[in-house]
């Protein structure tokens, strides 16, 4: 099934369901008021929205209206905790050889904490503070966990997947420098990130979800033009050994989003990137500078993923501005 949250109250906006071609929508709140709620009672709560699902896909449902992606909020506008993996070593490897140092991708996942307040809603304009932090996107896929146990194992792990997004985590270059200098992690450096306006459960993808990984194709534009077409099947950490590395020190609450990091594959100059940072990398590789530069007041960023040429989780599409 297919999940949004409409903004029609609230901080958190109100749940419905969505049919599979993205052009219709039903309210679920007789079932559970916010996605927060269906994920804090799942068990229940699924069943209940897979038979109106069922219902709106089969056209027989007399309350449904059209979807207006314009009205919709990040499925979750605010979750309990925002983990971000780095699971693409062709992304690492390039880092590594642009900057001349060790990759530092182990038998571990990378991984760091984010800010999880606030997520964008996909058609809101993004307002950062000025254009000299190095403002970056990084194409993602990330999924919602139901509760997991401390100490959870990669198998289990894959059973709390309950939902999978796709996200633009924005990045400020610049920023990131200086506070990877100092040891203590990111703050300035992680805004925000945007997610796409459908949640979708992992059946939603068919055989495109395989070893708990997204095999389809994000594609990415700046400013109308094509800049990135990588899959997310080249994940060299699967979700369920993301969800593991997570858990093993702690519970992870239901609402948990863990990202798979900036999707990369290693024929990046054929697919393109999912973030400029990579593509500035080939660039400082192959002709000894980087010739793309950051993005500007007034860029617009568009990411979504198709299958079978349908939209799976909608469109990001927003333009940055100054805060």
């Amino acid at each position: 099934m297919k999940l949004a949250s409409l903004d029609l109250g609230g901080r958190d906006g109100r749940l419905f369901v969505v049919s599979r071609d993205l052009t219709r929508a039903v309210p679920a709140t007789d079932i559970a008021n916010t996605l927060q709620d269906a994920l804090d009672d799942w068990a229940r709560i699924a069943p209940r929205l897979q038979t109106l699902s069922d219902a709106l896909n089969a056209g027989s449902l007399t309350g449904a209206v059209p979807f207006d992606p314009s009205r919709a909020l990040a499925p979750l506008p605010r979750a309990w905790q925002w983990l971000d993996g780095s699971a693409f070593q062709a992304h690492g490897e390039l880092m590594a050889k642009v900057f001349g140092i060790t990759n530092p991708q182990t038998d571990k996942p990378l991984m760091y904490q984010g800010m999880s307040h606030r997520f964008i809603a996909p058609t809101a304009p993004v307002p950062f503070p000025t254009e000299e932090d190095g403002i970056d996107f990084e194409g993602e896929f990330a999924v919602v966990t139901d509760g997991v146990p401390m100490g959870t194992d990669a198998a289990r792990a894959r059973d709390h997947i309950r939902l999978v997004l796709l996200l633009n985590d924005w990045s400020l270059r610049a920023a990131a420098r200086a506070e990877m200098l100092t040891g203590f992690g990111w703050v300035q450096a992680k805004p925000a990130c945007s997610v796409a306006p459908i949640a979708v459960t992992p059946d939603e993808l068919g055989d495109a979800w395989a070893d708990a990984r997204v095999h389809l194709d994000l594609l990415v534009d700046l400013n109308g033009q094509r800049f990135g077409a990588a899959n997310g099947g080249a994940m060299g950490f699967c979700f369920g050994q993301l969800i593991a590395h997570a858990a093993r020190t702690r519970d992870l609450c239901a609402g948990t989003i863990i990202g798979s990091g900036t999707v990369s594959n290693e024929n990046y100059r054929e697919v393109g990137s999912s973030c400029i940072a990579e593509r500035r990398g080939i660039e400082m590789l192959d002709e000894g500078a980087a010739r793309t530069s950051f993005l500007h007041f007034g860029d617009r960023v568009r990411m979504e993923v198709l299958r079978d040429g349908q939209s799976v989780f909608g469109v990001i599409d927003q333009e940055v501005i100054k805060a």
